[in-house]
């Protein structure tokens, strides 16, 4: 969809929050670039995701197309006790996939001139209506709006709200990905088909199957996903934190960069913790990677032309499988809303306050 005098947006953030809010902008007729700050592909990032309706909807709107299956289905959940015996067994199907799916299919529906590698946000100033973003390198981009799409540290949230930082909700998720057949048979006979659960004490985890590294969903080429939330005072994170070479790292683990010992106290525990299935999803990762859980909640998200979306205005607790439908839901309904101003032939700014 096309209109004369395209306006242009800039994204801060080039993970699934800013490549959704491109895509749904450009469907709705507007000019957008996207800026990340890492200069390396993210796609090696997240691990497994509930495919829920709102991603669909803005996928759908924005005309990008996933592979058919765009995930692997489950049809039961079942609830595990210590000793491995189904609790609770429940018919409850739904579709999961990977971070990296969803990612490589926005990716790849954004011209490559448009995706910024390597360009660290700094601030910005208002013109007029028109907004410029201040970049590390020196680069300026003047737009009709700014998005701010960089997650939970969010700089441009720092710059409008500094007052409003992540809070450490007390516990971490720790996560796996594990080849299909890596798995030892027992346990697998156990997870296939299913969204697994298990629950103690302080503790909690759940597994399911993903496609695999080149997005097969052919049965012996998946992955199997799994997420364990465990307590931890600040100080005991602030360990963990520290990664294998030496480094503090500021937020989380990402894959390979958790020392050797904590690793193997995180199997010395699942033996203590967890039944035989989900203790052999632990033992059978190589790499665990963890990352803390945190509240936070913005209380507003419009800031004349500046914006905050997804997890740089708010972050749900991911046992509600809601972070990237939210990132999806607020770039489809903002992208709506800009089009219906468009449409209207009035100036974006009552649609971003309605928004």
């Amino acid at each position: 969809m096309t209109f004369p005098n395209k306006l242009r947006a800039v994204v801060i953030g080039g993970s699934l929050g800013g490549l959704l809010s491109a895509a749904t902008l450009r469907a709705a007729g507007w000019e957008v670039d996207v800026f990340e700050t890492s200069p390396n592909q993210l796609e090696s990032r997240g691990g497994g995701v509930v495919l829920q309706p709102d991603v669909l909807e803005a996928l759908h709107f924005a005309g990008i197309m996933l592979p058919d299956p765009p995930g692997v289905p489950s049809g039961e959940r079942i609830y595990l006790d210590q000793r491995d015996e189904i609790v609770e067994q429940l018919y409850m199907p739904q579709m999961q996939t990977s971070w990296s799916l969803l990612y490589r299919a926005l990716k790849n529906a954004l011209p490559a001139q448009h995706l910024h590698s390597g360009e660290t946000f700094l601030d910005f100033r208002a013109e007029g209506d028109r907004i410029v973003a201040l970049f590390h390198s020196g680069r300026a981009e003047e737009a009709d709006l700014l998005i701010g799409a960089d997650g939970i540290r969010s700089t441009l949230r720092s710059r409008l709200l500094p007052e409003v930082v992540p809070a450490y909700a007390g516990y971490v998720a720790w996560r796996g990905l594990i080849e299909e057949a890596d798995l030892p048979l027992h346990a697998a006979d156990v997870l296939r088909d299913r969204f697994a659960f298990q629950q103690g004490d302080g503790h909690s985890a759940l597994s399911y199957l993903i496609p695999g590294e080149e997005d097969s969903t052919v049965v012996g080429e998946r992955r199997w996903n799994w997420v364990w939330y465990r307590k931890y005072s600040r100080e005991q994170l602030d360990q963990l934190l520290i990664d294998r070479h030496g480094a503090v790292r500021p937020f989380s683990l990402p894959p390979g960069s958790t020392k050797p010992l904590d690793i193997a106290r995180l199997r010395d525990d699942a033996k203590l913790m967890m039944g035989p299935t989900f203790r052999a999803l632990v033992d059978a990762t190589d790499d665990p990677f963890m990352q803390p859980i945190v509240d936070l909640r913005s209380p507003k998200m419009v800031f004349g032309r500046a914006v905050l979306l997804g997890d740089a205005a708010s972050v749900p607790r991911p046992h509600t499988a809601g972070s990237t439908a939210k990132a999806a839901a607020n770039a489809h309904s903002l992208a709506l809303a800009l089009l219906s101003a468009q449409r209207s032939g009035s100036t974006i700014d009552p649609a971003l306050k309605h928004w």
